[in-house]
Parts: structure tokens; C-alpha cells; sequence
């Protein structure tokens, strides 16, 4: 499921829209009916196995998904997972913010008839697997390492420190509510020492590591936040990592989170901005899904389970999924962009390892 972050999306696929306000635009999109906006093909598993699918559309802006009532938004959603029930669908990924409404897919998975996922376990297993390789790449040991989790009590951000607790040195957990958070670090048990804060600036001075995650419409970390050297994974859609870092700041790495290759001939026939075969994880999730034929409900709800994010990822292996490089503000990273980090900062991480 797709939804327009914002009414400059709109634009592209009505004109008129262009010229006018968000608060007209907004109130309209209400009462567009979800659209099948393309038919997928071409998956095919490493075992032989294959699907294909659709992208359903949810008229909803990132802004109204947050803002409006939620009762709204989830019958917008319901709307267009019905659509794709109809179109033949065993299974429908809840897209970007359609995952976060409400009690994320519980109640939309009640009221439908066909299996849901927010796609969120597949995401944490590639995060996770992302923001270790650029790690090592640049020269870190996450044994050694500090990690801060921007929106850590969300979905993801929590079972990202449970499953980070037994990998790195120490984590930063930095979420809006205190007592979510002292809640949160309670309930995680490995070796990492914890920390909690609901100061991002505090944890990015003190993390060279970063997994973000918020439900922010808006962008929080700006290029003067963070430490030389620093890698984020930034999973959020829309990022959580302002454009300026990437301008800014070329002694720092931001990859996105969760970028797949899907295996097979696969074409989406719509453009989100990868380049051919490339997926967001919680797309290839539904694939996954749908590969093993298990039209049920799997990652919903605030609290994702360990044990499905490691079957995802073992299942993703299985079938031919797998971590499809960096990319970074819609462009791929190339080698040479690493290199330059580490040419700039190579001085910085090596006292950070050295604990100077």
C-alpha cells in the first residue's frame, strides 16, 4: 500500500492540484476512492516459487495519516485494503505511514478478510544488517560501538535495541516520553550498557551510530547534530535526516534502511525511486510472505516479535532476497563516496575505537 507523503505527489498525478493550497488539496483527497495504481510481476523465489501483486493507493497524506483522527484514517485504509482483496490479493503490506495509524494493523487487520503486515520485522532484520556492514566498511567495531535509536519506543525502534543489546557496547534509546523510554530499557536484557534521553542532540554526540526511526513528519537530525564520521540508518519515511546532511556534511554516511533486491525479473511498472529489482523491506516482506503462501497477519501491533524478525530474515535467504547495497538520498552509494568518509574522518573513528 501506497500513500502521497505530501500534496506535491498529488500534483504529479493531477495538475490542477499544483496550484493550489494543502488545506483545499487535503479535505478533497478524503473522498478519492483507493486506486490500484499498478500491477507487479515477475517475482520468482530462488526455489522456484512465484507471486505477483498489485500497488494499492491510500489517499491520505503523510500529515493527514499523523493528524487526522484515527478512526479516519483507518477506514481509509481498510477502504484500500479491501481494493486489493478484490483485485486478488492473499496478503497486503501496510505501506510508510498506513503502518502507524492507530494500534499499527490490528484493528485493520480485524476488519479484512485477507492477511496484513506492516512489513516492520523485515525491516529491522535488513536495518540491522545494513548498519553493521557500513560499519565495518568504515572501519567501526559495533562490539565497541555506541548506537542511539531515534524513536526507539516505537515498533521498530524497540526490537531493534532488544536485538542491538547483544551486538554493541552501548545504546542510547531517545524517544518524546521519559517513561516510555526508563519502560522500554527495562524490558531489554544483553550485555550493552543503556542509556535513555529525549534530547536527540544529547544521544548524537555521544552515538556514532544511529538507527531513526521516528514517526516525525519532519526532519530531526541536522548536519550540525552529528559526531565525524557518524553512520544512520535512516528507516523512517518521511526520513528522519534533513537533505542539508547530505550537503553538508560529507564526513558522515546516511544510508537508507531496509533497501532489498527482489529476486526473479520483477517490474513494479510504477516509480518510487529504486532503481530495477530494488524494494523497500517492507514491500519485499509481503513477497516474502506470499512466496512461502502464508496469506496471514504477521508483523502488527507495538510490539513485533524477535522471533519473526529472525524467521523473516531466514526466509528472505531462502528465497532469493537480499541486501541490495546503500543508497542515500535516492542515489545509490558508491565506493568512492565510503572512502571519502573515511578519508575525512578516518581520524575520528580511530580515536573513537581507541577511546580516546
Amino acid at each position: 500500500m501506497l500513500h502521497a507523503l505530501d500534496t506535491s505527489d498529488i500534483a504529479r498525478k493531477y495538475a490542477l492540484a499544483k496550484y493550489l493550497p494543502d488545506w483545499i488539496v487535503e479535505p478533497v483527497l478524503r473522498y478519492v476512492p483507493a486506486r490500484m495504481v499498478s500491477k507487479i510481476t515477475g517475482i520468482r523465489s530462488a526455489t522456484g516459487a512465484e507471486t505477483s501483486g498489485w500497488f494499492v493507493g491510500c489517499t491520505l497524506t503523510s500529515r493527514q495519516l499523523l493528524n487526522d483522527p484515527p478512526q479516519r484514517s483507518t477506514a481509509k485504509i481498510v477502504e484500500s485494503c479491501k481494493l486489493a482483496a478484490e483485485l486478488g490479493a492473499d496478503i497486503v503490506g501496510l505501506g510508510a505511514l498506513t503502518a502507524v495509524v492507530g494500534d499499527k494493523g490490528i484493528t485493520i487487520a480485524e476488519q479484512i478478510d485477507i492477511g496484513v503486515t506492516t512489513g516492520n520485522s523485515y525491516t529491522v532484520a535488513t536495518a540491522i544488517e545494513g548498519l553493521e556492514q557500513a560499519a565495518q566498511m568504515l572501519g567501526y567495531d559495533p562490539g565497541r560501538s555506541t548506537v542511539a535509536i531515534l524513536g526507539a519506543t516505537g515498533s521498530i525502534g524497540s526490537v531493534c535495541a532488544k536485538l542491538l543489546a547483544d551486538q554493541v557496547e552501548r545504546l542510547i534509546l531517545v524517544g518524546r516520553r521519559q517513561a516510555a523510554l526508563d519502560e522500554l530499557a527495562g524490558e531489554i536484557v544483553g550485555p550493552a550498557v543503556v542509556e535513555t534521553t529525549t534530547e536527540i542532540s544529547q544521544a548524537l554526540a555521544k552515538a556514532p551510530l544511529v538507527v531513526a526511526v521516528t514517526s516525525s513528519v519532519e526532519a530531526v537530525v541536522e548536519p550540525h547534530d552529528l559526531l565525524p564520521g557518524a553512520i544512520v540508518c535512516d528507516v523512517a519515511r518521511p526520513r528522519d535526516v534533513s537533505k542539508a546532511v547530505a550537503e553538508q556534511r560529507a564526513d558522515v554516511l546516511v544510508i537508507e534502511g531496509g533497501v532489498v533486491a527482489v529476486p526473479g525479473e520483477v517490474n513494479f511498472n510504477f516509480d518510487f525511486g529504486f532503481p530495477p529489482r530494488m524494494a523497500y523491506a517492507c514491500m519485499a516482506e509481503t513477497m516474502i510472505l506470499a512466496l512461502e503462501g502464508r496469506g496471514e497477519d504477521y508483523s502488527l501491533g507495538g510490539d513485533l516479535e524477535i522471533d519473526r524478525v529472525r524467521e523473516i530474515h531466514q526466509l528472505g535467504r531462502k528465497h532469493g532476497f537480499e541486501l541490495a547495497g546503500f543508497r542515500s538520498f535516492e542515489r545509490t552509494v558508491e565506493q568512492d563516496t565510503i572512502d571519502r568518509v573515511r578519508e575525512l574522518a578516518g581520524e575520528a573513528i580511530e580515536a573513537y575505537q581507541q577511546g580516546d
